[in-house]
C-alpha cells in the first residue's frame, strides 16, 4: 500500500497548470531554472518556488553548481501517481467484471415471467 502522505504530495504538485507545464518540459531534457522562466511569464522567484514543490514531492530533482541549479524529472515521484491510478483502476475493473458476470448469470437463468403458478 501506498504512503497517502507521498501520493498527496505529488497530487498536490501536480494540481497547479505552471507546475504541471514545469513538468512536461523537463520530460524532454533538463533544464536550468533560468531557462525554466524563459518559457513562462513569471518571474525567477515564481518559478524557484515552484520547483522546490516539485522537489518536494520526488518529482524532480535539482542540482546546484556554482550559480547554475539543473532540473531533473525524477520518475519515481511519477511512478507513485501511476501506481496509485492504477490500484483504482485494477480494484474498479475487478468489480465491473463481477457486475458483469452476475448479469450475464441472470440472463442464462429462465425467466419465470408471465408463468402462472
Amino acid at each position: 500500500m501506498l504512503k497517502q502522505q507521498a501520493v498527496d504530495r505529488v497530487f498536490y504538485a501536480l494540481a497547479d497548470p505552471t507546475r504541471r507545464a514545469l513538468v512536461e518540459r523537463l520530460s524532454r531534457s533538463p533544464a536550468s531554472a533560468s531557462d525554466l522562466v524563459k518559457r513562462l511569464e513569471i518571474t525567477l522567484a515564481a518559478v524557484v518556488q515552484h520547483l522546490q514543490v516539485l522537489e518536494e514531492s520526488g518529482i524532480i530533482r535539482t542540482e546546484k553548481v556554482g550559480r547554475v541549479r539543473t532540473c531533473r524529472l525524477e520518475p519515481g515521484g511519477l511512478r507513485l501517481a501511476e501506481q496509485w491510478i492504477s490500484e483504482r483502476r485494477s480494484l474498479w475493473e475487478r468489480r465491473l467484471d463481477r457486475l458483469g458476470d452476475i448479469l450475464d448469470e441472470e440472463d442464462l437463468e429462465p425467466s419465470n415471467k408471465g408463468r402462472k403458478g
